[in-house]
């Protein structure tokens, strides 16, 4: 996949940092965006932001948009990867399995007390290249089940969050490797800004637009109720994927239980559910690379049976496929089944982010690992074992991976047997007849 804005004549330095400058008012913008639409932070409310040390200038522009908004006051969690790879380098694997007390007790107490969460994706693709996958994913784990409360609260609808990104140097050169790390930092914030839709005067007006256009796919798909999907593409995808009774398919904005809008993802084109955990058979093929945890998964497929991942293999990065599905029980079980057409602005830009967040949002994506409550009618008032026992799974993780290609046919099986198109070439049937 060749970029498109890498064909234009290189910029020099002075003429990229002046681009960049150029953009700044925009990127104010999509910090206010992020802060009102996607965190929807309220009067009174504490902000929490985590982003990387190299995003220092963006989170300055949240914090401010933050407070600009009401909020009672913001937080900033700090993090750097160059850190992160000295303690996976020269820590044991058993340190990752607890959580520091200090660290529990701020998540936790944060998301009891009922605070926004902002987290800015910037992360190097190939961070911890040669570090192995157990540790980062064993930090997760034990992040994800130990921060109980917070997992809790973004999960059933207690407190809003969204994720948006910025630009660092390791990552703009790994999207944009022929140019120079400014004209790539350049490159890629514009990038950022136009797949989140955040170029024009007034993105949150736009944004309303965004969200309505959902409307209609979800409410066709919500209207069929269908009992199965039956994803099928020349590169040897055939999978049968079966769902629950009472299921919802989501997508665009969502509310908490206090009926607060609020934006998760900053871009976002998917129409979303959680499939029947038990009801997956058959093999996907990936289309896209995965990263995780700064680790690279390419040209991988998965094979299903009763629901259960039973074989798989990547050209690159099997190690990390294996220390996902071996993260608990349920990890190697879908929790989410995403409809994205290809006709959206990140697809049709050619770019490849290497990063979930945007290429999850050009490309049909199933998710190993937990489902959401919100897509089953009555799921946030579910106890988890209630969850399972309707056929949403629970798991520690959650890891999207991309599926769509050009040549994708999706046909829904309705209760009463009647098969229905609902994608036709990577595109919406309805939209194409």
């Amino acid at each position: 996949m060749t970029p498109r804005l890498t064909r234009s004549l290189h910029m020099t330095r002075q003429e990229a940092e002046a681009a960049l400058d150029g953009l700044r008012k925009q990127i104010a913008r999509y910090a206010r965006l992020a802060v009102t639409k996607g965190a929807a932070v309220q009067p009174g409310q504490e902000l929490v932001i985590r982003a990387s040390v190299e995003c220092s200038d963006f989170v300055r522009m949240l914090a401010y948009e933050g407070y600009a908004a009401g909020a009672g006051h913001v937080t900033v969690m700090w993090s750097d990867i160059e850190l992160d790879r000295l303690e996976y380098t020269y820590m044991d694997i058993d340190y990752f399995k607890a959580v520091d007390p200090w660290t529990k007790e701020q998540y936790n107490t944060l998301a009891a007390n009922g605070a926004a969460f902002l987290m800015v994706t910037a992360s190097d693709p190939h961070a911890l290249t040669g570090i192995d996958p157990q540790k980062p994913a064993t930090r997760m784990q034990a992040h994800n089940t130990q921060c109980d409360v917070y997992r809790k609260g973004l999960d059933f609808g207690h407190n809003t969050w969204t994720i948006v990104g910025a630009p660092t140097e390791a990552w703009a050169k790994t999207v944009f490797p022929n140019c120079s790390k400014y004209e790539a930092v350049y490159r890629l914030w514009h990038a950022i800004l136009v797949a989140s839709r955040a170029m024009g005067s007034d993105p949150q007006v736009e944004w309303e637009r965004h969200n309505a256009a959902f409307e209609k796919n979800k409410r066709l798909l919500n209207g069929y109720a269908f009992d199965r999907l039956h994803y099928t593409s020349s590169n040897g995808t055939d999978l049968w994927v079966g769902l629950n009774r009472g299921h919802v398919w989501m997508g665009g904005a969502c509310r908490t239980v206090n009926n607060t809008v609020y934006f998760p993802n900053i871009p976002t084109e998917e129409v979303f559910t959680s499939p029947d955990r038990n009801r997956i058979n058959g093999v996907v093929h990936s289309v896209l690379p995965l990263v995780y945890a700064g680790n690279t998964v390419e040209d991988f497929w998965f094979r299903f049976e009763d629901g259960r991942v039973v074989d798989y293999d990547a050209v690159k990065g099997k190690d990390v496929l294996q220390a996902i599905i071996q993260t608990d029980k349920n990890a190697c079980r879908l929790g989410e089944c995403a409809l994205v057409a290809k006709n959206t602005p990140i697809r049709q830009s050619e770019i490849l982010y290497y990063s979930t967040l945007y290429d999850e949002n050009a490309s049909c994506h199933l998710a190993l690992g937990t489902g959401f409550p919100e897509c089953i009618e009555g799921g946030y008032s579910m106890s988890k074992e209630e969850l399972i026992a309707s056929g949403v799974n629970q798991s520690d993780v959650h890891v999207d991976f991309m599926i769509g290609a050009d040549d994708l046919s999706i046909i829904g099986v309705t209760p009463e047997g009647q098969d229905v198109p609902v994608f036709v070439d990577g595109c919406w049937a309805w939209d194409v007849q």
